[in-house]
């Protein structure tokens, strides 16, 4: 049963949207005070990950999605912490600092990223400490933690779909804007232009975000922007194999997200999972993180 809001969440969020809005410009190169910066090995490589809170604390692992990194997370990691939990987020493969891994280093090697890659590196990166452990999945991110969940469910404690892909198959013409199009473009051109609407900021992301959104493309793969598109037009319909598990799972998406709020409302559904519907767009961990960590607290605290 999908459940959007009860009174008492409500009121929280109410508290905690108060809070993101009294949220002042930071620099999104520079990582929370206290947190230390390491890599972890993956069979496609070395990924660069971001750590913050008490070493005993229950364990959270946060994952960016397409043209992402760590530093997406930079106001969410505090105030997970602050509660005790240990919070990491690292980038994914052929992003920003971790672009260095790719599918050249598989063995055997391969010449595209898939999601077998993913979600090998998403299970080394679990598996690399304490178990049980608490996942959020952003955007893509979101197919890559679901296809390891209904893998191994041993390695989660929650799973939270954080703006993640709501629609099987070739999710991409489900896009509000430039959907019907999607289909006539090669993986190559769609990824050109998605890297073109983020220099431009033609969402019209604060000038600071702005400026890190375009530093950071300096690194990463277009090669993996591309193959990630096309990944996604190919979406796994894996919400049974998820409801399965009995693993508690939350949907988590902005009314004003990429994709239609009815296609989250059926997704999350599907899954079995509570919903929570901030008044957001794509990127709540950005503009909206006391709210996410609030609705969070629906499946850390289960």
């Amino acid at each position: 049963m999908t459940i959007e809001r009860d009174d008492d969440l409500a009121s929280r969020l109410r508290t905690a949207a108060a809070q993101d809005a009294a949220l002042a410009p930071i620099d999104w190169s520079v990582l929370p005070e206290g947190a230390v910066r390491d890599t972890v090995e993956v069979p496609s490589g070395t990924l660069a990950r971001a750590t913050l809170g008490p070493a005993g604390g229950r364990r959270v692992v946060l994952v960016p999605g397409m043209t992402g990194s760590k530093e997406d997370f930079t106001l969410m990691l505090p105030l997970l912490a602050a509660s005790g939990f240990r919070v990491e987020a690292f980038d994914m493969a052929g992003q920003f600092e971790s672009a260095g891994a790719g599918p050249e280093r598989l063995v055997p090697p391969d010449r595209h990223y898939t999601f077998e890659l993913f979600c090998g590196d998403l299970r080394a990166v679990l598996e690399a400490g304490a178990t049980p452990a608490h996942v959020l999945g952003y955007s893509f991110a979101g197919t890559v933690a679901t296809a390891v969940l209904a893998e191994r469910p041993d390695l989660f404690a929650s799973l939270t779909l954080l703006s993640a892909t709501p629609v099987a198959g070739q999710s991409l013409r489900a896009f509000k804007v430039l959907g019907a199009f999607s289909g006539m473009l090669s993986p190559r051109a769609l990824g050109a232009l998605f890297v073109w609407g983020l220099r431009n900021n033609v969402h019209r992301a604060p000038r600071e975000r702005a400026v890190f959104v375009t530093a950071r493309f300096a690194l990463t793969r277009r090669s993996s922007v591309a193959d990630v598109l096309d990944l996604m037009r190919h979406t796994p319909d894996l919400a049974a194999a998820v409801r399965a598990t009995g693993v508690p799972t939350l949907v988590v998406s902005g009314a004003h997200d990429v994709w239609p709020l009815a296609a989250h409302r059926t997704f999350a559904a599907a899954l079995g999972a509570r919903q929570v519907v901030l008044d957001a767009g794509h990127s709540p961990c950005e503009t909206a993180p006391h709210q996410v960590v609030e609705a969070m607290r629906t499946v850390l605290d289960a």
